[in-house]
Parts: C-alpha cells; sequence; structure tokens
C-alpha cells in the first residue's frame, strides 16, 4: 500500500519535518503545498528529502476563502499526474500531528480497502446555518483594504443568485482520505462545471464543504463513511480549533483517529515527544487494527 500525505501549511518547516520524519516508513509519499505568501526558502531543509514533494501551482491562501479548498485541488492534481499510484490520498495540515503510528495507519486503511473516510453534514438538515456560506457573497480572497465593509454593502444591494448547478449540499470539515480517482473526481468536475466553479470563488469556507457536496451528489456516494481521520476540538463559539496540549494526552491516545491538530511547537513541544513515545510502545505491543469500518 502507498500513501500520499498532502500538507498545505504555512507554518513552522521543522514541525512539518518531524511530522514527515513520523511517518516516513517507506509507504508515504509528503506533497507540501506551501502557502504562497511564504518564501519557499523557508523549507530549504527539505527539498531533498526523498519522498518529499512541493506543489508547484501554489495559492495565496485566505482564511475562510475559496484559495484553501484551491490548494487542496492543486495538490490533488499534481498527486494525480505524478505516475506513481497510490490507494489513498490524506489531507492534513502543518499544525496537524499523527497519533498513531505508520504502520497503524497503514493496516487499518488496507482492511478498509473502498471505502472514503470524509465526514459530512446536509445543509437541509443537519447544517441549516451553513447555507450563509453559499446565499451572499463573500470576499475573503480579495486583496482590498476594507474588503469586509465593502462585502456587507455589496450584499445589501445585489441578491445572490442561485447555484448554477442542481446539488443538495453537504459539509462540516476540511480534511479526508480519499481514494486518487474520487478526490481527482471533484477536481475534473469543477473543471466541467465552470460556472459553479466561479460561483465558488465568492462562497466562504469553501473547502469545508465543496468535496462532501460533490461526492455527495455523485456514484461516490455509498463509498463515504461519513468520518474522517483528524481529531480537533473547536472551544465554544469558536471557529478555529485548539491547540493540543500535554493536558490533553490522554484524549488523544484515546482516540481512533490518525492525526490530531492542531499543535504548535512553540506552544507546546513537549506533548509531539509524549505521542512519540506512545506511538513507539504501540510498535512494540504491535497492537492490530480493528477494522472499525467494517
Amino acid at each position: 500500500m502507498r500513501i500520499a500525505i498532502l500538507i498545505v501549511t504555512y507554518t513552522s518547516p521543522i514541525q512539518t519535518q518531524r511530522l514527515i520524519e513520523r511517518l516516513d516508513n517507506g509507504q508515504f509519499d509528503f506533497y507540501i503545498h506551501l502557502d504562497k505568501k511564504q518564501d519557499m526558502d523557508t523549507h530549504k531543509n527539505l527539498f531533498d528529502v526523498p519522498r518529499v514533494y512541493f506543489i508547484k501551482d501554489r495559492v495565496d491562501v485566505r482564511w475562510g476563502g475559496y484559495s484553501t479548498a484551491k490548494a487542496a485541488i492543486n495538490g490533488v492534481k499534481q498527486i494525480g499526474s505524478s505516475g506513481i499510484k497510490y490507494d489513498y490520498i490524506s489531507l492534513i495540515s502543518g499544525q496537524d500531528y499523527p497519533i498513531k503510528p505508520a504502520w497503524y495507519i497503514i493496516e487499518t486503511l488496507q482492511n478498509n480497502i473502498g471505502k472514503q473516510f470524509i465526514e459530512y453534514r446536509s445543509f437541509d438538515t443537519e447544517w441549516q446555518e451553513a447555507f450563509a456560506r453559499v446565499d451572499r457573497f463573500h470576499f475573503n480572497d480579495l486583496k482590498i483594504p476594507g474588503k469586509y465593509r465593502f462585502q456587507n454593502l455589496f450584499n445589501f444591494f445585489v441578491k445572490r443568485g442561485k447555484m448554477p448547478v442542481d446539488l443538495k449540499l453537504y459539509g462540516v470539515t476540511t480534511f479526508w482520505t480519499l481514494s486518487p480517482e474520487c478526490a481527482l473526481y471533484v477536481g475534473n468536475f469543477l473543471e466541467k462545471n465552470k460556472k459553479f466553479n466561479r460561483f465558488l470563488k465568492y462562497t466562504w469556507g469553501t473547502d469545508e464543504f465543496i468535496f462532501q457536496t460533490v461526492l455527495m451528489n455523485s456514484q461516490y456516494k455509498d463509498e463515504l463513511t461519513n468520518t474522517n481521520h483528524t481529531l480537533a476540538e473547536f472551544p465554544q463559539g469558536q471557529a478555529r480549533p485548539k491547540f493540543f496540549t500535554t493536558e490533553d494526552f490522554d484524549k488523544l491516545i484515546a482516540s481512533e483517529k490518525f492525526f490530531a491538530r492542531k499543535f504548535s511547537i512553540d506552544i507546546d513541544e513537549n506533548i509531539l515527544d509524549m505521542i512519540d513515545d506512545y506511538c513507539l510502545k504501540m510498535k512494540n505491543i504491535k497492537k492490530q487494527p480493528d477494522g472499525l469500518y467494517n
């Protein structure tokens, strides 16, 4: 089995390198999308590392903007054109860290070939507040002063039209583990439906619903497990996840997820040492994945 880890990042190259070293058993390749605002030389220590590739078509990623989804799609396209056969692609961020050892991830996915790990909720019944993401204009990717004031004025005078494609909307979170065929289907769908792609450029948090929406309206629908492999915690009322620290260790190792986010070596590097020690003990015990999705 071979897995491509797609890392969308703008943060610490040291932390990204540590993440890669923790999983680098020869069965993972690592594709790094470094935010276009960042100098590539900040990650030069990874330039010559085997099985590490940098996404060439970089995007200036803006929080909440379509640009985040575009960065992931560009990464999927490069992986798809690499000529390397992968069984899965996992999308993570540079502030994620594996909370399970590499062998565990490999064996769990081997036990679940044919399943797609992506979480979703229906806008109609479970996530109705998310309609605000698509029924008004959002200009997060614009680089102009006062853009949010302009956005409010624009929405006051201009009514947002309906989506140009008849799709039921689904979403909830950004990160997923999908087969290359499944992930590429989303990119190809957007290329074929250019009006829909243009519509998405003025939505909010597109990365949290575009893969789910396209796939839940496709032949892949029955393969979706409605779960993903990334643990995150959002404090009440907060749009961004908390940073995990040593206080969260028991919670992290009790999780069945592969990754957790977010971590920062500047805030608490010791939690990463604790996770590494735990993963080493798992290797010695060689506890087998239990095939939770069988």
